[in-house]
């Protein structure tokens, strides 16, 4: 019934460890941000409670966390991230075309930047449906009498679901890793000196930055892992 091994309980230790200090830093954060704004405060809560998540899913205590509820909740934090990039036109300022442009481009950086927390919340929903042991019980299934023509289509509709399984766990895998790369190499000391105004942005909050990319890193080792 189980696959659990000591090396694979080894790995989740770590990614428990890893994502429990992710939790710790944002609620330290959230403590010393008190003027922070509403759209700031609901982005800190819902990495506090996916780093939670996360910390908790691999063991037994976990296993409520694995669900539809838990999908829907984390689809809607998934979809929040982006959906709050765009900001409306406050009426006092100018409207003319390059405060249209300078506005655009800003919104689209934004947007960009908040794709990666959103992916992580993606990849939390996906995850969540999926708990230890729970396709164990197919051979029990097909095994009472099933017609040989339906026994040949439950496979293949099986072969087609594993597929896109395997398909959206690799793009979710691939752009987090991506974004951990991004954000664990942008504090380092020789981006102080970049005239890239996000690199410097990025300089002065490192433990940020290194936060982020260690979520992104353990999500990414989360999908790829019996859970």
């Amino acid at each position: 019934m189980s696959d659990r091994t000591p090396a694979l309980d080894a790995v989740h230790g770590m990614l428990t460890l890893l994502f429990t200090v992710v939790a710790l830093h944002v609620l330290w954060h959230g403590v010393r941000s008190p003027g922070a704004g509403r759209r700031d405060r609901v982005d800190l809560f819902l990495h506090f409670a996916m780093a939670a998540a996360m910390a908790a899913m691999p063991w037994s205590l976990g296993r409520p966390l694995s669900g539809p509820a838990t999908a829907v909740i984390f689809t809607a934090a998934a979809l929040w991230f982006p959906l709050t990039a765009f900001r409306p036109v406050r009426p006092f300022q100018p409207s003319g075309p390059l405060r249209r442009r300078t506005a655009t481009a800003g919104t689209a950086a934004l947007f960009a930047d908040r794709l990666p927390p959103a992916a992580g919340m993606a990849a939390m929903a996906w995850m969540s449906p999926n708990p230890p042991g729970g396709a164990a019980s197919a051979p029990e299934t097909l095994a009472s009498g099933v017609p040989a023509a339906h026994h040949t289509a439950a496979h293949g509709h099986a072969a087609a679901a594993s597929t896109t399984a395997t398909l959206v766990t690799a793009v979710l895998t691939v752009y987090l890793l991506a974004c951990a790369i991004r954000s664990l190499t942008r504090p380092m000391p020789a981006l102080r000196t970049a005239t890239d105004t996000a690199h410097r942005a990025a300089a002065t909050d490192p433990y940020g930055h290194v936060r982020d990319g260690a979520m992104s890193l353990g999500t990414a080792v989360m999908l790829l892992l019996p859970h």
